[in-house]
């Protein structure tokens, strides 16, 4: 997700967007563990992604 998106979207869909990605990365993790992923970089992607919500949101606060 590029910064340019996550921009454009409200609090309320930031902390949504931010709980579903989240839950992705652990059944990636989980996954990985059982059989190795096809990529496993996605990881690292899915991780770089929930920084890039959570700064946002950070940035979004008073």
């Amino acid at each position: 997700m590029k910064q340019a998106e996550i921009k454009k979207l409200t609090t309320e869909e930031l902390l949504k967007r931010i709980d579903e990605v989240q839950l992705g990365l652990k059944r990636m993790r989980i996954n990985h563990k059982v059989s190795e992923l096809e990529n496993p970089l996605t990881i690292r992607a899915t991780r770089r992604t929930v920084a890039r919500l959570k700064t946002e949101l950070t940035k979004r606060k008073p």
